[in-house]
């Protein structure tokens, strides 16, 4: 596995690759990095990201995670930049109408935060609801994209 560290407007990132594909972001930082072309191309499409350059990536992903899981973060994919829906609306998506909870908690669980845009989630008045780096992140990403 190999990891490293991004700086962002937000905080730190950790970016971790294993087998060719990205695996894991998390909030934070390593003291040990490691490097690749994979690492490298996620750290520019992420700094283009945050100057507002790059709305959609383009990098080989594997979460790991249940059925339902990827289900849910395979349709967080689909959210187009610089908008929102609500978990009711994923459940829908996804074909389990009553599993708002289960979606949310298929979102804090996401190994991908950013790439899989698990921002883009709010509660179905468009209240912005828990978010594993911290409420401060995901509000500050819906403002780059330009929602709030």
């Amino acid at each position: 596995m190999n990891c490293c560290n991004l700086t962002t407007p937000f905080g730190p990132l950790v970016l971790e690759e294993e087998g060719g594909a990205l695996c894991q972001i998390q909030f934070g930082s390593v003291p040990a990095e490691t490097d690749s072309p994979l690492l490298r191309e996620a750290k520019r499409q992420l700094k283009a990201y945050f100057t507002g350059e790059l709305r959609e990536f383009s990098l080989p992903l594997a979460p790991k995670g249940t059925p339902f899981q990827q289900a849910v973060w395979q349709a967080l994919q689909h959210i187009p930049y610089g908008q929102t829906r609500s978990y009711a609306e994923i459940a829908r998506e996804i074909g389990c109408p009553n599993g708002c909870r289960a979606v949310g908690m298929a979102n804090h669980r996401n190994p991908l935060p950013i790439v899989i845009p698990c921002h883009r989630v709010v509660g179905k008045d468009g209240t912005l609801t828990g978010y594993a780096g911290g409420l401060q992140w995901k509000e500050g990403l819906l403002r780059l994209e330009g929602v709030l």
